[in-house]
């Protein structure tokens, strides 16, 4: 599900960074990484600013609330969001071809 940044959606994704943990994506993900996770407060759009993350996908079902998707739009980042496990859809994406990174 497209929760903001729809005009965006064109982006190459070739990596994507799974974590909960905001300090380990400012640590380890490379610039336009796709972030996994299923953290929907404030700080994950604001930790994708500073780091460079190109969008993120929140799982397990979670969603963010507007406060949160009206930032993301700021700085022209797309929020998708899924009902799969961080697993299952870093799996998934895995088998398309997006790496990982590190």
């Amino acid at each position: 599900m497209v929760l903001s940044g729809r005009r965006w959606l064109d982006i190459d994704i070739g990596r994507a960074f799974s974590s909960d943990l905001m300090s380990d994506v400012l640590a380890f993900s490379p610039e336009g990484t796709l972030l996994l996770t299923g953290l929907t407060n404030i700080q994950v759009v604001r930790t994708c600013e500073i780091s460079g993350i190109c969008a993120v996908l929140f799982v397990r079902g979670k969603v963010p609330g507007q406060q949160v998707i009206e930032l993301a739009e700021q700085f022209n980042l797309p929020l998708l969001a899924c009902n799969y496990s961080m697993f299952e859809a870093s799996g998934r994406l895995f088998q398309s071809g997006v790496k990982g990174c590190r």
